[in-house]
């Protein structure tokens, strides 16, 4: 795999999209300061993931987007892309070229990109992760940083070398080992707790199992008592409301014959005491008709009134419009004349400030118009008024006219109502005949029977009263049964008494048996009820339910306990796993880094010696043990703190010539050239696809950079190297020269040169 391309778009000082192809082992980026050279190497920190602001020398997110020059606006949103050769897959993805973009806008939110597709910061990491990529890490040195790995901590250049040896992903699987490890002992804590929890409830549900067990054989001998007490109860009732409805029934028929034989005669009585209101009646329709036909006599003649106003003024309207007609002079009043000649001396100044003739032809048009429009307005307007008032005149006096028809039409109709209601009520009083004799006789006769009727009925309704009672208790007593006993108790039908001898009760022995021999048994029942809920049985298939349910789900969660404490030992198998593979695959890269290191710090310092050393830092912890099962020993909850031993690592260099064994005692010059030697060992050991060095050979002298040059040399055949530098010499080694230059305007700009291409040219 290899890097082929950036794309920078919007990103700090490159305003505009701006490519680099590096298609050559090694690529060097110069210009002068100030020019944006340095914001390339930023671009690869931030499209790599890099979340540290302060890291790509800004303040706020909005600080990495272009923020306008003199003539150029400011971007909303910068973008950075990488794309990589993967034939080889290093990449854990199936594409032969990948590209990752990272999009940063003015909200700070940022976008992710792998070929294309949104993705999380995550997924960057853990595919950059495998091929020993990262956004800070040994392989980008930033301007300043060149001497990071001399400064950093011993823990800090441990995680360092971790992540240029590769080691990245185990620390990854750790620490998602160790999370779900916390998470499994969370939940072996919360298992723990929810079985202390249930444990006293189980063992008072024991208890209550054992009550119900001891009753079982009570509620079996109150299932038979409830038995033949409702057997013997329903047979009774229903033969008792089927006498109250047999003897009701006739009764209830004839006194509906009655009541209507009772209604005949007073409507007969009733009809003898309406005759003189009829007589009146007839009185009263006939005044009525009387005033109706007044009335219309009176519309009509307005009808005629109306009528001719019309015609006397519709000839007058023929007389007014044949004058209109005949008439030719009119006298025009003189301030009118005044009015219309001020318009037109209006119109005649515009047509002399003007040498355009169409306007001028347009103004004479306006003139005869103005004319005209003055000789019809004083033609019409008086004589056109008179005509319009007498039009008038005549709508109103036939909307007039229409309104005495109507109320005509309306007497016409109640004059015929009036006629028919009066003919009416005289043939009625005519058809009334004497009849009141016979209908006072069956009055008292049907009176007589009707009370008589309503005291069996009075007998028969407090017998239905007391069977009402009866069934009501009956119900009650079935809705305990079924709560006490189960639905057993319902099924009493299936039941039928017997004697002592074990003879079948006939139901004539039911019905006839004296009421007080069931009430007994009713007590029997109310004691045997007693007793039984003061054993507990009331509810017990709940209590069996619940503390079937209470065991299994204990049972449930001792076997998720065990679940768990074998996850746990799993997870801790893999962590110390894991621990041993890092401190391994550590050991051998810190070896194999030293040698290297020796190596490059002998060609630098022309001699001398320079190793990194395991060292051991203690710190505290704190540890909780485990707290056991509740019933299998007794529970601790201990904290204590531990002392824990952390391996870090420390660098010896001894100068030649020189008693200095400190990193503290280097100069300048010799810190940087130390730090180039152990990042230069670090790439040999386990080389990544890419390095990019950020002016790492700012102060290095003239033979040093010659030394240094021989080195990115030789380590360009093992990783691609992208050079931002001002040294000639480090120059001479590139194969490609991209050139960074910025205008007034405050924009990068790129100018490239191909060294092969340019020899093929200079030949």
């Amino acid at each position: 795999m290899y890097l082929k391309s950036i794309e920078i778009a919007g990103f700090k000082s490159f305003a505009r999209k701006s490519v680099l192809d590096f298609n050559t082992p090694i690529s060097a980026v110069v210009g002068p300061n100030g020019s944006g050279k340095s914001n390339a190497a930023e671009a690869f920190r931030f499209v790599l993931g890099e979340q540290s602001i302060k890291s790509l020398r800004g303040k706020r997110a909005e600080d990495l987007i272009f923020n306008g020059g003199k003539d150029a606006a400011r971007a909303n949103r910068a973008s950075v892309k990488l794309v990589f050769n993967n034939v080889q897959r290093v990449l854990n993805i199936d594409f032969d070229e990948v590209s990752l973009e990272r999009v940063v806008h003015r909200d700070s939110s940022s976008e992710y990109f792998i070929n294309g597709s949104l993705v999380r910061l995550k997924d960057i990491i853990e595919l950059l992760a495998g091929a020993h990529i990262g956004a800070s890490g040994h392989h980008i040195i930033s301007q300043g940083e060149a001497d990071k790995v001399l400064n950093a901590n011993t823990r800090e250049r441990r995680e360092m070398i971790e992540d240029a040896l590769g080691l990245k992903i185990y620390q990854y699987k750790k620490e998602e080992s160790i999370r779900k490890l916390d998470k499994t002992e969370e939940n072996i804590k919360q298992v723990e707790s929810l079985r202390r929890e249930i444990a006293p409830h189980i063992r008072f549900l024991k208890k209550q199992v054992e009550k119900i067990e001891k009753a079982v054989e009570m509620k079996t001998d109150l299932t038979k008592m409830y038995h033949e007490y409702f057997c013997r109860e329903e047979s009774y009732l229903n033969n008792e409301r089927k006498s109250v409805t047999s003897e009701k029934e006739p009764l209830l028929k004839k006194r509906e014959e009655l009541e209507k034989e009772l209604a005949e005669a007073k409507e007969t009585l009733a009809k003898s005491n309406t005759r003189d209101h009829k007589s009146e009646k007839v009185m009263e329709v006939e005044g009525k008709l009387k005033e109706t036909r007044i009335t219309k006599d009176s519309l009509m003649r307005n009808v005629g009134r109306i009528e001719g106003e019309i015609s006397s003024l519709i000839r007058l309207l023929k007389k007014q419009k044949d004058a209109n007609s005949a008439m030719t002079n009119k006298t025009v009043l003189l301030s009118q004349v005044e009015n219309i000649t001020k318009e037109i001396d209006l119109e005649i100044d515009g047509a002399f400030e003007t040498s355009d003739i169409s306007k001028v032809k347009e103004i004479f048009r306006n003139i005869k118009k103005l004319l005209k429009d003055f000789i019809e307005k004083n033609k019409e307007s008086e004589n056109k008024q008179a005509e319009e008032e007498i039009e008038n005149d005549i709508k109103g006096l036939e909307s007039e006219k229409s309104g005495y028809e109507l109320k005509i039409k309306d007497a016409e109709k109640l004059e015929t109502e009036l006629e028919e209601q009066y003919v009416f009520l005289k043939s009625e009083i005519e058809k009334e005949r004497d009849s009141n004799r016979d209908a006072e006789k069956a009055l008292f006769r049907i009176v007589a029977e009707q009370n008589d009727i309503r005291g069996h009925l009075s007998n028969l309704e407090s017998r239905e009263s007391i069977l009402r009672k009866n069934e009501e208790d009956l119900k009650r007593e079935l809705q305990e049964g079924s709560i006490l006993v189960g639905i057993q108790a319902l099924r009493y039908k299936d039941f039928w008494p017997t004697s002592e001898s074990g003879v079948a009760v006939s139901l004539e022995e039911i019905i006839n048996e004296p009421r007080q021999v069931q009430e007994d048994r009713r007590r029997a029942l109310e004691k045997i009820k007693i007793r039984l809920e003061d054993a507990g049985v009331a509810g017990g298939d709940e209590i069996m339910k619940e503390f079937k349910e209470t065991s299994e789900r204990d049972v449930f969660l001792a076997k998720e306990l065990e679940d768990l404490f074998k996850s746990s030992e799993s997870l801790k198998i893999l962590i110390k796993e894991l621990d041993e593979k890092l401190t391994n695959e550590f050991r051998l890269g810190v070896t194999k880094i030293n040698i290297q290191f020796q190596e490059f710090f002998t060609a630098m310092f022309g001699g001398g010696s320079a190793k990194l050393s395991l060292v051991k830092e203690k710190k505290r912890k704190r540890s909780d043990t485990d707290l056991t099962i509740p019933g299998e020993g007794e529970a601790h909850d201990l904290t204590e703190e531990e002392e824990e031993q952390e391996e870090g690592l420390d660098i010896e260099v001894n100068l030649p010539k020189k008693k200095i064994k400190g990193l503290m005692m280097l100069s300048g010059g010799e810190r940087a050239l130390t730090s180039i030697a152990l990042l230069f060992a670090i790439s040999q050991v386990n080389p990544p696809p890419f390095i990019i060095l950020d002016e790492t050979d700012a102060a290095l002298d003239e033979a040093n950079s010659r030394k240094y040059g021989d080195m990115i040399a030789n380590l360009s055949k093992y990783s691609q190297l992208i050079l931002i530098t001002h040294n000639r010499e480090t120059m001479s080694r590139a194969g490609v020269i991209y050139g960074v230059t910025m205008g007034s305007d405050g924009i990068s700009r790129l100018l490239s040169i191909q060294f092969e291409e340019a020899v093929q040219v200079a030949k």
